[in-house]
C-alpha cells in the first residue's frame, strides 16, 4: 500500500491563446507636455501610474543660442542678476538649454529624457527655439542628434508670429519663415524620420480671409508636415510677476465657441495656402489657466472644446498637446508643491484627463492583425507609438483576481497592456504586478480579458545598421511569461 503524502499536486501551466495584434492612430492624438519654463521634468513611471496609459507623445522644450554669451547655462541662471517684469525679457528665452549641436553632448538633456520616453511606448515633440540665423552645420548637427529616435516631432521657433521670443527680435517675420522652411528641407535629406510642426498665428484679426502674416510665414507654411496654432482658452500671461485680478490687464478669456471657429477657419486658411492639400492641424499647447478659471472651470473649458472635437467628429483636427503635467503656476494636471519640487498636487483637471484619454475617441486603437494563432518565438515591430505589432493573450478569469502577475526569464523592454491599464517592464525586471489594472475597474463576473504586450526599443534609440532602422525597432520572444493568477488570499484564516 503506497504510504500517504501531504504535497499538493502541482497545477498544470494553462495553455493560452495567442494572437497578433496592431496599434493604429486614435482619431484625435493626445500628447502631453512634461517640463518648460513653467515646470521641471517629471519620470515617464511616475506618469504612466498616474494617468494609465502611455501618450502618444511627450512634449519637451528647449532653446538653442550656442553663439551667446552665457550659453550653455539657462538665461534665468546666466543672467540670474538681471532686473525682468515678463518671462521673456532675458537676453535669450529661458528654456532648458539644448546640448546637442554641433560639438554637443547626446548624453545630457534633452537625449537622457527622450530614451526614456521612447522605452515608455511614447514619441518625442521636442520644441527648440533657436537663433535663426544659425549656419547649416548647427541645422545638420540637430538632425543628426534626431535620426536614431525613430519618429520625432520638431517644432522649431513655434508661436512664431508673436513678439516676445528671443528669435523673433533678431529677425524679420519673413526670414522666422524661410529659416524655418530651410530647416525643413534638411531634415528631409538628414534625417526624415523628424515630423516638422509649423506653429504660428491663426486667423489675422484684421482680415478674416488671410493667416496672421500668412504673406512673410508662406514658405514655412508650405514646407511644414503639421501646422498648429497654441491656444489657452484662459491665460494668465502676467505670472510669475504680477497675480491675475478682476479688472487687471495681465490675463485673457476666451469664449470656447469662439476658439473653435478661429480653429476650423484657420485650418481651412493654412489648406488653401497649401495648394488645397489636406493638412494636418493640431494645437500643441491647449489649457485652460487656472489662474484666471480656477480649478473647477479650467476642468469645463477644456471639457467643452473636446466635447465638440469628439460630438462633431472633428477629423481635420488630428491631435493635441496638454500644457503640462506638472506645472509651478496653474497650467498643470498637477501643481508643484511650494515646498517640494518634486511633489505634485493633483488638480481637478486630472480626472477629467485621465478620463478623455482613455476614451476609445481619444485612444490609439489596437486590433487583432492576423487570424493566425502566434507561435513562439515571435518577432515584436516597433514603429511609433500609432504603428507597432505586438501579441495578445487570452484570458479567462473567473472572477475578480487577488493576484495578478508575470514572471519574466527574458531581458526584455516591453509596454503592457490588461483591462484598459499599461504597465512598463524594465529590463531586467523580473516581475510585473497588474492588481492596478483592476483598482479601479474590478470585474464583477466571469470575463475574457486580453493581456497585451509592445517592444519599444530597450535603449530608447533605433539602430540605424539595421535595413530599416530608422523606422522600425525589431525584439524577439521566445516565450510568454508565466501568468499567476489566484482568486483568494494566499492564508483565508490565521495560522
Amino acid at each position: 500500500m503506497a504510504a500517504k503524502t501531504n504535497k499538493k499536486a502541482k497545477k498544470a501551466e494553462p495553455q493560452y491563446e495567442v494572437y497578433p495584434v496592431r496599434i493604429s492612430p486614435a482619431a484625435c492624438a493626445v500628447d502631453l507636455g512634461d517640463g518648460s519654463e513653467r515646470g521641471e521634468y517629471v519620470d515617464q513611471d511616475y506618469i504612466l501610474h498616474t494617468i494609465g496609459r502611455p501618450l502618444r507623445s511627450i512634449s519637451l522644450m528647449y532653446c538653442y543660442y550656442p553663439n551667446d554669451e552665457g550659453w550653455p547655462l539657462r538665461s534665468s541662471v546666466a543672467f540670474k542678476d538681471k532686473e525682468v517684469g515678463f518671462a521673456w525679457d532675458y537676453p535669450y528665452d529661458d528654456y532648458f538649454t539644448y546640448k546637442g549641436g554641433l560639438n554637443g553632448n547626446r548624453e545630457d538633456e534633452p537625449f537622457n529624457y527622450m530614451r526614456e520616453i521612447r522605452r515608455h511606448g511614447q514619441d518625442i515633440t521636442l520644441t527648440i527655439t533657436m537663433d535663426p540665423h544659425l549656419s547649416d552645420e548647427h541645422l545638420i548637427a540637430i538632425a543628426k542628434d534626431l535620426k536614431t529616435f525613430g519618429r520625432v516631432f520638431l517644432r522649431v521657433n513655434h508661436e512664431a508670429t508673436g513678439t516676445w521670443f528671443e528669435f523673433t527680435k533678431r529677425a524679420t517675420q519673413k526670414e522666422i519663415g524661410d529659416f524655418f522652411a530651410h530647416f525643413a528641407e534638411i531634415l528631409k535629406k538628414e534625417a526624415p524620420n523628424v515630423t516638422t510642426i509649423l506653429c504660428t498665428g491663426g486667423v489675422d484679426g484684421k482680415n478674416s480671409k488671410k493667416i496672421e502674416k500668412g504673406d512673410d510665414m508662406a514658405e514655412g507654411i508650405k514646407a511644414a508636415d503639421i501646422m498648429s496654432i497654441d491656444k489657452y482658452f484662459a491665460l494668465h500671461y502676467g505670472w510669475p510677476y504680477d497675480v491675475a485680478e478682476r479688472g487687471g490687464k495681465s490675463h485673457l478669456r476666451y469664449n470656447i465657441k469662439d476658439v473653435m471657429n478661429y480653429t476650423k477657419k484657420s485650418y481651412e486658411l493654412f489648406k488653401n495656402m497649401r495648394g488645397g492639400k489636406p493638412t494636418p492641424m493640431m494645437m500643441s499647447e491647449l489649457n485652460s489657466d487656472g489662474d484666471v478659471t480656477g480649478p473647477y472651470d479650467q476642468v469645463n473649458q477644456v471639457k467643452e472644446f473636446l466635447d465638440m472635437i469628439k460630438k462633431e467628429k472633428m477629423t481635420w483636427f488630428s491631435g493635441f498637446s496638454f500644457y503640462q503635467f506638472r506645472d509651478r503656476g496653474r497650467l498643470g494636471l498637477e501643481i508643484e508643491d511650494p515646498n517640494n519640487p518634486n511633489v505634485g498636487i493633483k488638480q481637478p483637471i486630472m480626472d477629467y484627463f485621465k478620463k478623455m484619454v482613455h476614451d476609445p475617441y481619444f485612444s490609439p486603437k489596437i486590433r487583432k492583425s492576423s487570424t493566425k494563432e502566434v507561435q513562439f518565438p515571435v518577432q515584436l515591430r516597433w514603429g511609433n507609438s500609432e504603428d507597432a505589432d505586438g501579441l495578445a493573450v487570452k484570458l479567462h478569469l473567473e472572477k475578480n483576481p487577488h493576484f495578478c502577475e508575470l514572471y519574466f526569464e527574458e531581458d526584455l523592454n516591453l509596454m503592457i497592456e490588461l483591462n484598459g491599464t499599461w504597465f512598463y517592464k524594465a529590463p531586467g525586471t523580473k516581475v510585473v504586478d497588474l492588481m492596478e489594472a483592476f483598482f479601479n475597474k474590478p470585474i464583477k463576473s466571469a470575463k475574457d480579458l486580453t493581456l497585451k504586450f509592445f517592444a519599444p526599443p530597450a535603449t530608447g534609440e533605433n539602430d540605424l545598421s539595421a535595413e530599416d532602422g530608422i523606422n522600425n525597432v525589431y525584439t524577439t520572444m521566445n516565450a510568454l511569461p508565466k501568468i499567476r493568477i489566484e482568486y483568494e488570499p494566499v492564508e483565508i484564516k490565521a495560522t
